[in-house]
């Protein structure tokens, strides 16, 4: 690998928008790792991104702070060093009202999403330090994240935390050249989104959304990549909401 080869690290990167930005760093000549807890996925797009630029899969469970560890310390390994990072790993958990809710659900929720971000970005951040060459950190937020949602305590609380995580991050390290935003996707067409929701109640959703229809996979990719880009060079602590303008007052 060339001195000039960035690199990229995406976690939750075996699907969904997670793989999607993985092939989007790839187009833009990055060196990608791609850190997910599903290894036949996983493998599956290391072998078939590899076709395309550098890709490596490892495993992690971001809800564990030494599999985070781990995967952390392989992926510096590989290159050397760590350029960007988008921190996609997620889970939505089970739909109910916050009184009927299970603590579980929560605990799960709040463990992946929240936790979990946190794991990894401290990790990404204190590497960033160790080259003190800076970086750019986007971490995966939600619609959600900016609003509330009825039966969706949980999902909602996690990721208003990652927004809040995200503003304090940004400000404590801007000073180091290391960025730290939030990108918010709106209802997206993706596998955890297909598992969740019927075509039926996909439909209900859509009628009163402005756009009428589900943003993909590779549109929240490019916000990814322009938070991370020198483009974006003045952005900072941002929650930028990818979602049709489903939060727009």
């Amino acid at each position: 690998m060339s001195a000039e080869k960035r690199v990229a690290l995406v976690t939750g990167g075996a699907s969904g928008i997670g793989r999607a930005t993985a092939e989007a760093f790839l187009r833009q000549q990055y060196a990608v790792i791609v850190l997910d807890r599903d290894e036949v996925l996983g493998k599956q797009v290391e072998q078939r991104l590899s076709s395309v630029g550098s890709c490596k899969y490892l495993y992690c469970d971001v809800a564990d702070a030494a599999s985070v560890a781990r995967a952390m310390t392989q992926a510096v390994a590989l290159h050397g060093r760590l350029d960007v990072a988008f921190n996609a790993a997620g889970v939505d958990g089970v739909a109910a009202p916050t009184a009927e809710a299970g603590l579980d659900n929560w605990d799960r929720i709040m463990g992946v999403n929240l936790r979990g971000l946190w794991l990894c970005l401290r990790q990404e951040i204190a590497q960033m330090l160790h080259q003190g060459s800076g970086g750019a950190i986007v971490n995966c937020a939600s619609s959600a994240g900016l609003i509330g949602v009825p039966n969706l305590s949980a999902y909602v609380a996690s990721k208003h935390g990652v927004v809040g995580l995200t503003k304090s991050a940004a400000l404590e390290y801007v000073r180091h050249n290391i960025r730290v935003n939030a990108v918010c996707p709106g209802m997206i067409d993706t596998p955890m989104w297909r598992r969740s929701i019927s075509p039926e109640f996909t439909t209900q959703l859509l009628a009163n959304d402005p756009m009428g229809r589900l943003g993909q996979p590779g549109e929240i990719a490019e916000a990814v990549l322009w938070l991370c880009s020198p483009a974006a060079s003045f952005v900072n602590g941002h929650a930028l909401a990818v979602d049709g303008g489903m939060t727009a007052d």
